[in-house]
């Protein structure tokens, strides 16, 4: 009569495969502490010829005792040569992440730069602040051009600026000129032919 892999137990570990979940059923059922543990050597060195690429990590061995200790249910007695993973550490969960899902006002500009003009808006007036309001209506006005290709109107950064910082940055685009963008010629890949 044929076993089917599907009418077997499901295994733990599939990347060892049934010949190493057999060893360790069977290592489970040697009562002699000495014989099961050198058992477990032999199982472990066992497991690391299957992967010899991935011995060059320093925790490599280590995983492979915490993956022995998985595959037998933690049911193994054997003196481990180093500290395993317990039951209770195996199905942890890490904490969640929060994330914002606040949307940006104004896609095409960002959330980073939408959180830099936030940060100007704080700031107090000065020299340090006129330099950052123009680099960042300069990348502003770049970010745009990308968007819509027919050029794009000062005046029209300027009001975005004001509207994203609440009204804290106003400017008129006569006090503050913002740098002349060159949209470049798409190539076509396409040869001219000769006359």
């Amino acid at each position: 009569m044929l076993r089917y892999n599907t009418q077997l137990k499901r295994l733990v570990l599939p990347e060892y495969g049934r010949n190493i979940q057999a060893m360790v059923d069977h290592c489970l059922t040697i009562e002699d502490r000495q014989e099961r543990t050198r058992c477990a050597y032999s199982i472990v060195a066992s497991m690391a010829n299957l992967f010899p690429e991935l011995k060059t990590g320093g925790e490599y061995n280590h995983k492979l005792w915490d993956h022995l200790a998985i595959m037998s249910d933690f049911q193994l007695d054997i003196d481990y040569p180093c500290e395993i993973i317990g039951p209770d550490n195996l199905n942890s969960r890490p904490e969640s992440v929060s994330y914002q899902t606040q949307c940006p006002r104004r896609r095409h500009y960002g959330k980073a730069l939408e959180a830099m003009i936030g940060r100007a808006a704080a700031m107090q007036e000065g020299e340090e602040r006129d330099n950052l309001v123009r680099m960042l209506a300069n990348q502003m006005k770049k970010l745009m051009i990308a968007v819509n290709k027919d050029g794009v109107d000062d005046a029209k950064i300027f009001k975005d600026l004001a509207e994203i910082s609440e009204g804290a940055i106003r400017i008129s685009p006569e006090d503050m000129p913002l740098h002349e963008y060159v949209i470049p010629q798409q190539v076509t890949g396409k040869k001219k032919k000769k006359k």
